[in-house]
C-alpha cells in the first residue's frame, strides 16, 4: 500500500494541513510513486497602476464588454472579522444575444476582483444552484471560512454562467443557455479572465485554480476533465457531478415522503424533526464507538454500514406516531431513499446514502422536503430533460408528485433536433475517471464531501474516487485525494468539524509538492470567527478539532488524550 509522506507543517492551523506520519492510503499499485511534473510556485506582483489605469487597458477584449472598473478600499469586505485587501472590481458581460427559441436576452455576466498586492494566482469561483447570479467573487471554500481566495491575494472570477436569475429554470428552454450553464461558459470566461489579469498586472497568472461547492463542485469536476489544460488545481466540494440523476432521485424521494406525510402539503410531516433525531441517536448508539471514541461523530462510515440496521435499531411504532419511533411504512420509505430510489425495472436512479447522525441537522429538511417540490422539479422539467416542460402554467410540486420516474430517467439522456446534447451530457464530466491530462501536467484535484449531505451523496463521490483509482493502476493519490467530512451536511453545517482550509492545502500540494496527509478541521461553536454552526452539540468543545482523512483512511482515537483535540486522533485503515 502506498503511503502519504509525512512532512513538517510550517503553516498555521487553518492555513494548510497537519501531516501525520501514521497515515497511509491509496491502493496496492505503485502508480502513486510515479514522478509527476512539479509546478513552480506563483510569484507575487503588484497591480500596474491604479484601477483607473487598469480600466483604460481593458479595451478590445474579444466578445466582451467591460461595464465598470471600481476601486474597493481595504475593509469594504471582511471575512471572519478580518478586512479584505484593497482591490479593483471589474464587471462585464460576454456574448450578448437574443434567443431564437424563447426570445429572451442572454449574456454571460461576470465580475473579477483584482488585489492591488496580487499573489500571482487566479481563482475561478464555481457558484451553486442553477447559477443565474454573479456572486461576490471572493473564492470562499469550506464551511465557516476564516479566509478565502481574495483575502489570500488571488485574482477571483465569478459569473452567472450565462443566464439571468430572474428566468429561474426557464432558461433551460434555450439550448445555448443549457450548454453555457453546463460547461461552455467556463470555456468562454477563462481566456477572458487571463486577458484581464494580463492587462492588470502585466503578466498572466502563474497558477490557476477552480473551486466551488455543490453545483460549483460540479463545475470543478467538469473543468478537471474538459478544461484540464487551463487549471493547475481543482477543489470540488460536494460535487454534484451527476446532478440530473441526483435531482431525479430527490423527486423520487419527494414522492416517497408524500406517501407517509400526515399533511400532503408538507412533506416534512412524513419524517419529522423528532423522528430524524430518533434515527440519529440510533446511528450513534451503533456506530459512534467504532472509531474508538464516543464523541458524537461517526468516522468509520464503512463499518457503520454493517453495524446499523434501520429496521432493527430504530423503534417501530406500535400505535400512533409520537416522535419516539417510526412506523413500518416510514421505515420502508426511509430505507428506499437511503438505499437509493430505483426505476420500475429495479435500476438505481442515482446513488445510495450512508446513515450518519447528521440526519438530524438543521439543513436537512430543506433538501429533503422543499427542494424536491421547488427546485428539482424545475431543474429536471425545464433544464435537464428533452423535451422540456412548457413554462406556461408549470407547477413544480404537481410535477414532482405526479412525475413518471421511468420516463424522466430516459429523458435526461435524450436529445432531439433542438436540444442536441442531453442533460447528462452537458451537465457532467465526459468521463469523470479520466483525468489524465490534469495528472500528466502536474495538476491536482481535491474533493471533500459531507457524510450527511442529503442531496449529493458522499457515496457517489466515493464511487468516483474508486473509479479514478482503478483507472490509475489502483492508486490515484499522487494527484487526487478525497476527504469525507463526518456529520457535515450539504457543503457546511451539521454536527461536524466543518471549518478547514482546503484551498491552502491544495496550493501547497500543487506548488510545493506537499501532499495533504490530513486536513485540519475545526468545529464552529460559540465565538467562532467564521460564523457559528448551530448544529454543534453543546456537549462538544466549541473549538473541537479533528483531522479529516484522505479516503479510505479513518480518524481513529489513539486511546488517550483530549477527546476534543485532533492530536488525539490518527488517520488509519
Amino acid at each position: 500500500m502506498a503511503t502519504f509522506p509525512a512532512r513538517a507543517a510550517s503553516l498555521p492551523f487553518m492555513a494548510v494541513v497537519a501531516m501525520l506520519s501514521a497515515c497511509g492510503g491509496g491502493g496496492n499499485s505503485g502508480s502513486a510513486e510515479a514522478v509527476l511534473p512539479q509546478l513552480a510556485p506563483a510569484a507575487a506582483k503588484a497591480l500596474a497602476g491604479s484601477c483607473s489605469d487598469v480600466a483604460a487597458r481593458l479595451t478590445g477584449i474579444a466578445d466582451t464588454t467591460i461595464t465598470a472598473t471600481t476601486s474597493v478600499p481595504a475593509g469594504s469586505l471582511t471575512v471572519a472579522g478580518q478586512p479584505v485587501r484593497e482591490h479593483c472590481q471589474v464587471t462585464g458581460q460576454m456574448f450578448p444575444r437574443v434567443s431564437p427559441v424563447d426570445g429572451n436576452n442572454y449574456a454571460i455576466k461576470f465580475e473579477m476582483r483584482l488585489p492591488l498586492d496580487w499573489n500571482g494566482r487566479f481563482m475561478h469561483q464555481g457558484n451553486g444552484g442553477i447559477d443565474g447570479n454573479v456572486a461576490t467573487a471572493v473564492g470562499a471554500t469550506g464551511g465557516g471560512p476564516v479566509t478565502h481566495a481574495l483575502h489570500q491575494g488571488f485574482a477571483v472570477l465569478s459569473s452567472d454562467a450565462g443566464h439571468a436569475g430572474a428566468l429561474g429554470p426557464t432558461f433551460g428552454i434555450d439550448p445555448q443557455a443549457r450548454l453555457d450553464y453546463g460547461y461552455q461558459a467556463v470555456g468562454k470566461l477563462t481566456p477572458m479572465a487571463r486577458t484581464v489579469i494580463n492587462a492588470a498586472y502585466g503578466k498572466s497568472p502563474d497558477r490557476s485554480y477552480f473551486a466551488g461547492c455543490s453545483n460549483g463542485g460540479r463545475h470543478a469536476m467538469v473543468t478537471a476533465t474538459r478544461y484540464a489544460n487551463d487549471y493547475d488545481g481543482i477543489l470540488a466540494g460536494a460535487p454534484g457531478y451527476n446532478l440530473p440523476k441526483a435531482a431525479l432521485a430527490n423527486i423520487a424521494g419527494g414522492q416517497l415522503y408524500a406517501t407517509v406525510a400526515t399533511n400532503p402539503a408538507d412533506l416534512s410531516t412524513g419524517f419529522t424533526t423528532d423522528e430524524r433525531k430518533v434515527v440519529a441517536s440510533a446511528v450513534l448508539a451503533k456506530c459512534d464507538a467504532l472509531d474508538g471514541a464516543n464523541d458524537g461523530l461517526v468516522q468509520d462510515v464503512q463499518a457503520c454500514r454493517a453495524a446499523f440496521n434501520l429496521d432493527r435499531d430504530v423503534p417501530t411504532c406500535s400505535g400512533a406516531r409520537d416522535g419516539t419511533c417510526l412506523s413500518a411504512a416510514q421505515k420502508t420509505v426511509v430505507s428506499k431513499i437511503f438505499s437509493g430510489p430505483k426505476t420500475a425495472a429495479g435500476s438505481l436512479i442515482y446513488s445510495s446514502f450512508p446513515y450518519d447522525p447528521g440526519i438530524a441537522g438543521a439543513g436537512i429538511p430543506f433538501w429533503e422536503f422543499i427542494a424536491p417540490l421547488q427546485l428539482d422539479s424545475g431543474a429536471v422539467g425545464m433544464i435537464f430533460k428533452v423535451p422540456p416542460e412548457s413554462p406556461a402554467g408549470f407547477n413544480g410540486p404537481a410535477f414532482t408528485l405526479s412525475a413518471n420516474l421511468d420516463l424522466l430517467a430516459q429523458q435526461i439522456f435524450a436529445t432531439n433536433a433542438t436540444y442536441t446534447e442531453s442533460g447528462m451530457s452537458f451537465m457532467t464530466p465526459p468521463n469523470p475517471t479520466d483525468m489524465g491530462t490534469l495528472k500528466s501536467r502536474g495538476g491536482k484535484i481535491m474533493v471533500y464531501h459531507g457524510v450527511s449531505d442529503p442531496i449529493f451523496s458522499v457515496d457517489d463521490s466515493e464511487a468516483w474516487y474508486k473509479g479514478l483509482q482503478a483507472a490509475n493502476g489502483g492508486d490515484a493519490s499522487n494527484f487526487a485525494r478525497f476527504f469525507r467530512v463526518p456529520g457535515m451536511g450539504h457543503c457546511s453545517g451539521g454536527p461536524a468539524a466543518d471549518q478547514f482550509d482546503a484551498l491552502g492545502a491544495l496550493v501547497s500540494w500543487v506548488e510545493h509538492g506537499v501532499a495533504p496527509a490530513t486536513l485540519a478541521a475545526k468545529a464552529r461553536g460559540a465565538g467562532n470567527p467564521g460564523g457559528v454552526n448551530a448544529d454543534v452539540p453543546a456537549t462538544w468543545s466549541p473549538s473541537r478539532t479533528r483531522p479529516l482523512c484522505p479516503y479510505p483512511l479513518v480518524a481513529r482515537y489513539n486511546g488517550s488524550g483530549d477527546i476534543e483535540a485532533a492530536s488525539s486522533f490518527s488517520c488509519k485503515p
